[in-house]
């Protein structure tokens, strides 16, 4: 008689494997809310308790923590056969356990005394004993597995190759688990623990990393990380940096946007009554750089926004939705990446250095006091441009220079190492005139140069945070040249 011991907390498709189970000769042990469930269903089982022959205790807390059960996982077929004989301890060959929810738990605010009833001490015993002995005893932890461990004892049985990768998944399980737990402890009294614990499923390797010569893969099951393109060669290492620079910036606007990003910088970005419009636009901001570039827009495309990205190379091109038409005009560019934009998620930034890591967090509430500093108030195209502009800014390497109109970026200047020739740069790349414009700088001016380069250009309106001990000179400069200049009071580094 081959021994199964089912204890679930999602029920999701237990019964009908325990049905496969018992029609394929296996005697069913189970406990708690799973017997009652299985029992409901006229499926026969022994109790847990009936067959260690102690009952259950401490309102559930102590069920399956006995020797005839941890005998049965643990013990070596062929070494340990004696001594299980001796025992009265029954083989148990399959074992069906999933843990109790803590990490949906945790984020409902529980009392600290309720939740810790969330955290699983039978399961987790059981799973780790049985992966540990996977020579012997197949262990499932994921109802999605269930087909394939109904399809194996109809069979015949699962190979020690099945049973190592069900091992696998049950001490990933756990290192996750008790991540969660460790992490949500440890942030009771601090935002950021001492220790933190992170783990990211579904790695697939890439071709290769950001050049040929180095190895990499991709981690994550949703966001941008989980997106499968609808067609198109397989998303590259730097593809995946360059879409998910562009989902962030294109996550900036509710109004009809597009953006353009080439080496993790943006080199279009515009706003437009229509998608189409948009596009040419911020294609149309520079055009040389677009070409191969990655294209993110935020409304549906249709025939003829289809008809424009197939007419240049593009590398990937994410939309929240496609018509079929558009979707069959884009097949003419093969290689082409196609992804639909996910939701957006509140996550951690988590970036690796030698020997460690950095977190970081950004609110989505974050205020910016804007005052304006200068005798000339800023009109109400100004103000719409500058705006325009500190989203692009927030979004372009620093020291970020940003030239906009109020319907699209003008001359974009990043990744410098003074400002100066980051505004020299967007000048001397601008494609249309700059009189009239307004200016985006990611912080404050610490002398009145880069002021001074924006003005000659034509620029009317200037917006950064502030905060130098030359603010007065730089304020003096912008009344100078009438430049009309308002402090924001938060600075926007990207490194």
């Amino acid at each position: 008689m081959k021994y199964a011991l089912l204890s679930v907390w999602d029920k999701t498709g237990i019964v009908d494997l325990a049905r496969t189970l018992v029609e394929n000769d296996f005697k069913l042990l189970s406990s708690g809310g799973t017997a009652k469930e299985l029992s409901n269903a006229g499926i026969e089982i022994t109790e847990v308790s009936e067959y260690t022959g102690a009952p259950e205790m401490m309102d559930g807390r102590v069920k399956t923590l006995h020797p005839k059960i941890h005998g049965g996982l643990l013990g070596r077929r062929g070494i340990d056969d004696a001594v299980m004989a001796e025992r009265g301890i029954e083989k148990i060959d399959l074992l069906v356990v999933n843990l109790y929810p803590f990490e949906d738990m945790s984020g409902k605010g529980l009392p600290l005394n309720e939740l810790v009833e969330y955290i699983d001490i039978g399961g987790p015993a059981m799973i780790r004993a049985a992966a540990k002995n996977f020579r012997d005893v197949a262990v499932v932890t994921d109802p999605k597995d269930y087909d394939f461990i109904k399809a194996a004892v109809k069979e015949n049985g699962l190979t020690e190759a099945e049973r190592l990768y069900l091992a696998r998944k049950v001490f990933s399980r756990m290192a996750a688990y008790d991540g969660a737990i460790s992490n949500y402890l440890y942030s009771i009294e601090s935002e950021f623990p001492e220790v933190f614990s992170v783990q990211f499923r579904n790695g697939r390797e890439l071709r290769y990393g950001e050049n040929p010569h180095q190895k990499a893969a991709v981690y994550g099951e949703s966001g941008i990380a989980g997106q499968k393109s609808l067609q198109g060669k397989a998303m590259s290492y730097n593809n995946y940096l360059d879409t998910d620079s562009a989902v962030r910036l294109l996550r900036e606007f509710d109004e009809t946007a597009a953006v353009i990003v080439k080496h993790n910088n943006p080199c279009g970005v515009a706003v437009g009554d229509t998608l189409h419009e948009a596009y040419i636009r911020a294609r149309d901001v520079d055009p040389v750089s677009a070409y191969g570039g990655i294209v993110a827009l935020n409304r549906e495309v249709g025939p003829d926004m289809a008809e424009e990205i197939a007419s240049t190379f593009i590398e990937v091109v994410i939309a929240p939705s496609y018509t079929r038409e558009a979707l069959e005009i884009m097949k003419r560019k093969e290689n082409m990446r196609v992804l639909v934009l996910p939701p957006d998620e509140e996550t951690q930034e988590l970036r690796t250095i030698d020997g460690g890591a950095l977190v970081q967090k950004t609110p989505k509430d974050i205020t910016e006091n804007w005052e304006v500093v200068t005798e000339r108030e800023p009109t109400a195209d100004e103000m719409e441009a500058m705006k325009l502009a500190m989203k692009i800014c927030k979004h372009t390497k620093s020291n970020a220079i940003i030239f906009a109109d109020k319907k699209s970026a003008l001359g974009i200047g990043a990744g410098q190492m003074n400002r100066v020739n980051s505004a020299e740069i967007a000048v001397s790349k601008a494609q249309f005139s700059l009189k009239g414009s307004a200016v985006a700088s990611d912080a404050f001016l610490p002398f009145p140069d880069t002021l001074e380069v924006a003005a000659k250009a034509g620029a009317t309106a200037l917006l950064q945070p502030g905060g130098s001990i030359r603010d007065k000179e730089v304020i003096e400069a912008a009344n100078r040249l009438n430049v009309a200049m308002v402090f924001t009071g938060v600075r926007h580094f990207r490194h």
